[in-house]
């Protein structure tokens, strides 16, 4: 089930927290359009790997979509029942981004990895003593939480040279693409942003990553070249405003707009299709290694 989808019907079926009459009102109301954004999504096809004339067409119908869905579930009634810790309205964008890259990177390979992801960031290695080391040493894997990524999974078998050695087995998702997804982004998240960038591209420097917000809270005074995100996309081209001055009817609430999610579909796609970086020994003989 979509990562959305699965939010929805958790509160409905699992959640003790909203069982008064409002909050089961309120999750039918959404269950309904939510059921009728993601036909529509599953209906329309493509953009895939290849590009073609009809690629902005087809992201511009989903972006449509995408604001009418996004305008319904942002009701202030909606808004002050589900607060930010219910991850109800920020996990519209993640799925999005599912319904956004879903056919290029099917197309692509199907076993690719897709959407939310508790994926690898380091591994280490211990024992309560040195015969245990010998044997079977524990290996522990790091793992952090994303929004979205496109990537691989892997299955990794370990093994030392000892007589009594046992084979110990590992999966690890590893992303290539990496997206972070934020309602605002201010300079905490950016920082934050970043060293999860950092800690990604140390193990798979292949890796791409990238902050997609809908509003932005950055002033001029920030350098962003400083930072190891490779793009930051701001949906609304349009500063942050406080949740609750959003609903004052003089508030100009811009839209989602399709030629920026094009510039994103565009990056991500041109990453997964073109050849990546050359080896050390191929740049040496232009004198250039980076």
């Amino acid at each position: 089930m979509r990562v959305h989808g699965n939010n929805i019907h958790s509160k409905i079926n699992q959640s003790a927290k909203y069982k008064d009459e409002i909050a089961k009102t309120f999750l039918v109301e959404i269950k309904e359009k939510y059921s009728a954004w993601l036909d529509n999504n599953e209906t329309l096809k493509g953009p895939f790997s290849q590009k073609t004339e009809k690629d902005k067409q087809i992201i511009k119908k989903r972006v449509e979509i995408f604001n009418d869905y996004k305008d319904f579930i942002d009701q202030q009634k909606y808004a002050e029942k589900f607060d930010s810790r219910s991850n109800l309205h920020s996990s519209v964008l993640e799925e999005f981004l599912e319904h956004l890259f879903i056919d290029m990177v099917s197309e692509i390979d199907s076993s690719a990895l897709i959407g939310k992801s508790h994926s690898f960031k380091d591994v280490f290695f211990k024992s309560s003593n040195f015969a245990t080391y010998l044997s079977k040493p524990e290996i522990l894997l790091e793992k952090k939480d994303h929004d979205f990524i496109i990537g691989v999974s892997l299955d990794a078998t370990f093994q030392t040279k000892s007589n009594n050695s046992k084979l110990i087995k590992k999966s690890i998702e590893l992303p290539v693409i990496a997206i972070e997804c934020k309602t605002y982004l201010d300079k905490t998240m950016l920082e934050g942003a970043s060293n999860a960038a950092n800690q990604i591209k140390s193990k798979n420097p292949d890796a791409l990553y990238i902050v997609c917000s809908e509003w932005l809270k950055l002033t001029d005074s920030i350098n962003l070249k400083k930072y190891d995100v490779d793009q930051i996309f701001i949906l609304r081209k349009q500063k942050n405003t406080d949740r609750e001055f959003r609903y004052d009817p003089k508030y100009k609430k811009n839209p989602i707009y399709d030629d920026v999610v094009f510039s994103m579909f565009e990056l991500v796609r041109d990453h997964l299709t073109n050849d990546w970086s050359s080896t050390i020994s191929e740049n040496l003989e232009k004198g250039k290694l980076i």
